[in-house]
């Protein structure tokens, strides 16, 4: 298949799921989630080298910084909610990256993962780019880190709404600052199919969170080397 068919196959196939979604309203036909894994199966099916899948992939992927700065039009028309509950708000994320991080190298280092693993998880909450980059400065495995992050934004955002209302959570602040908190982009996507506000409290959930990841890992990496050196 030629790159420009692998882009409308792409398009096509996002179209279709997103209509699908639209019908049905199941969490399970997330259109992100389909979308990725129907063309995981295509290129898989026709033993398409990925670099190839990708020379026609650049040009929706060239969409996505645009597609984050347009982000910031939800956040200004919830601007006045925001700065309500900003204290709320800003001490939710500070806690939820803090958490994000210490649950997954705690777990992963008295499970006895090897260093580079626990490394590799420490930036588990922030979206993928962001992830790479940190793990790649604390001495993890990128690739790893993008796994990691891929799989817990498709967790999040196939389960997370029914989770959160399972457990009593109906805010829609809170819905989305937790969706875009620790699902990033797949749980902001969802997010905005739930309303407005959702949509863009995960936006700015998703990028408040990165930063501070991004901040907070290697401070965390950098005590737990100590605590394990003095002991």
């Amino acid at each position: 298949m030629t790159s420009a068919l692998w882009l409308v196959v792409t398009v096509l196939v996002y179209l279709l799921a997103r209509a699908a979604y639209a019908r049905t309203r199941l969490a399970l036909l997330n259109p992100a989630l389909v979308s990725i894994a129907v063309m995981i199966a295509l290129v898989v099916a026709t033993r398409t080298p990925y670099e190839r899948y990708m020379t026609g992939g650049r040009l929706l992927s060239v969409w996505l910084g645009p597609a984050v700065v347009a982000l910031g039009l939800p956040l200004a028309l919830q601007l006045a909610t925001i700065r309500r509950n900003a204290l709320a708000i800003g001490v939710a994320l500070a806690v939820g990256s803090l958490t994000g991080i210490v649950v997954a190298v705690s777990v992963a280092w008295l499970l006895g993962a090897a260093p580079p693993v626990v490394l590799s998880l420490a930036p588990r909450s922030a979206t993928t780019p962001i992830a790479m980059v940190v793990a790649a400065r604390l001495g993890g495995i990128p690739a790893l880190s993008a796994v990691v992050s891929i799989v817990s934004g498709a967790l999040g955002g196939f389960i997370g709404v029914g989770l959160l209302h399972a457990l009593g959570v109906r805010s829609p602040l809170a819905v989305g600052l937790a969706l875009g908190g620790a699902a990033h982009g797949l749980g902001t996507a969802r997010a905005a199919d739930e309303g407005p506000t959702q949509g863009a409290t995960a936006g700015m959930a998703m990028g408040a969170v990165g930063v501070l990841t991004a901040l907070l890992a290697p401070v965390m990496i950098a005590a737990l080397r100590w605590f394990t050196s003095g002991r």
